[in-house]
């Protein structure tokens, strides 16, 4: 079956939809005096740089991507209409390879750039019929019972409401449909935490967020019990990476568009705070030839009754 693909104007056309969405949502929290624990428009700009600083190959994204996918090969029945959600999206669209039995992959995104990334993107032997939506995982733009699996790869953790976009998944999925997710866990950069906080205890007397707060493993599958969904799993993996500095590092979060969004993040890091973070990082964890750098994975798997 030939690739298709939706215009790039009604990409723009949903993504008018998104922001208006979104600025509806921001006066309501604001006028109920909550606060959102991510800064998600802030999310999306970095989402947008990382299209274009992202390159052909990632190890990282790609092994987590790849043994997510794996599970669907374990699945005798087939998924016809599937949401790649945001995160690993060209990994996603790389990677699937047939597996599932998908014959119409969506593949959404609340970064434009991305998108359009995702849309220059033809993987070999690609069977799918390609659809792609500019959308928000906090309101996801589909109707109750149109989707026969959800896949997101290490996108739906900088959700500010994870119960509520579950729960929205499950009501998205048919009924059997199934759910597939791949999130960073709480044990995720655990290295860049340490030195961030001797650093900043060093050089500025106390210590703010530096890295992101992240869903802790036992929470997983409660989580995914507590929106309705059947038969859990959860699987934790944890990668090392290797890079020759701490700065080598951060340009790779840049490139994942993983870096720190918090809403009440420090907006500037002093640069005598930044050399001694790189200088602790190196002095801890590194050992001559670079650093390491702890990245912690939970895989989920759910059903939709």
């Amino acid at each position: 079956m030939a690739t298709t693909t939706k215009t790039w104007s009604h990409a723009l056309s949903r993504s008018a939809s998104l922001k208006n969405s979104y600025l509806r949502k921001r006066e309501f929290h604001e006028a109920t005096e909550k606060v959102d624990i991510f800064d998600r428009m802030y999310k999306r700009k970095q989402r947008d740089r990382a299209a274009w600083l992202m390159g052909a190959e990632d190890s990282l994204l790609d092994v987590v991507t790849e043994n997510l996918l794996d599970r669907l090969e374990d699945c005798k029945r087939t998924f016809p209409t599937a949401l790649n959600m945001g995160g690993a999206v060209m990994q996603v669209k790389k990677l699937l390879k047939g597996r599932g039995g998908v014959q119409k992959l969506i593949t959404m995104d609340m970064s434009h750039d991305m998108i359009k990334k995702s849309m220059e993107l033809v993987p070999l032997n690609s069977t799918p019929e390609n659809h792609y939506v500019v959308g928000d995982e906090e309101f996801l733009p589909f109707k109750e019972g149109s989707l026969d699996l959800i896949i997101s790869a290490l996108g739906i953790h900088w959700v500010n409401d994870l119960p509520s976009a579950l729960m929205q998944c499950r009501m998205a999925l048919k009924p059997d449909g199934m759910f597939l997710a791949a999130m960073l866990g709480g044990e995720t950069l655990r290295e860049l935490r340490i030195a961030c906080t001797v650093a900043q205890l060093e050089r500025e007397g106390g210590i703010s967020a530096r890295v992101s707060p992240l869903v802790q493993v036992q929470d997983a599958g409660n989580l995914l019990t507590a929106s309705g969904f059947a038969l859990p799993t959860v699987d934790t993996d944890k990668y090392t990476m290797r890079y020759p500095s701490a700065l080598e590092l951060i340009e790779h979060l840049r490139s994942m568009g993983e870096c720190n969004a918090i809403s009440q993040r420090v907006k500037s890091l002093r640069k005598e705070t930044a050399l001694a973070t790189a200088a602790a990082y190196e002095a801890m964890f590194g050992d001559g030839d670079g650093i390491s750098a702890t990245f912690q994975v939970c895989s989920t798997c759910a059903v939709c009754t």
